[in-house]
């Protein structure tokens, strides 16, 4: 499912993980991100990653979505719809502040998507990153 959700966002060589490291980074005794699974008859069909942030502003704990996808076929078909309400769930369960997450510009059913669900789209702020190379 990342590899999909890698190759869908145009970048499929960037993915180092394995499942070695993501099973202890996910299912770990000390998590540092989750997975919310969507699946139909035992087969995923899409994922929620996430992890928790904290807003200074708000003095509240936030979820950032790290990557929402579902497998084409299974589009339209509200599953992203399920998964961003089992989010909200767990923002609510744990006294979340908001959900934070980015979305390319060229992704126009996305945006969409977004709006659909009550996203603002904020346009007045950039992605910002440091890879390892920089630290």
């Amino acid at each position: 499912m990342i590899y999909l959700k890698a190759e869908f966002d145009g970048c499929p060589e960037s993915v180092e993980a394995t499942p070695q490291k993501l099973q202890v980074d996910l299912f770990g005794e000390n998590p540092l991100a989750f997975v919310i699974l969507a699946e139909v008859d035992g087969k995923a069909i899409g994922l929620a990653t996430y992890h928790f942030i904290y807003s200074t502003f708000l003095a509240k704990p936030g979820i950032w979505l790290d990557d929402l996808y579902v497998k084409a076929e299974y589009r339209n078909h509200k599953i992203g719809e399920a998964l961003m309400l089992r989010l909200r769930q767990i923002a609510q369960e744990k006294s979340c502040g908001r959900i934070d997450w980015t979305v390319a510009i060229s992704n126009e059913r996305g945006i969409k998507f977004y709006k659909s669900i009550g996203a603002n789209i904020i346009n007045k702020v950039r992605l910002c990153r440091l890879d390892s190379q920089a630290f």
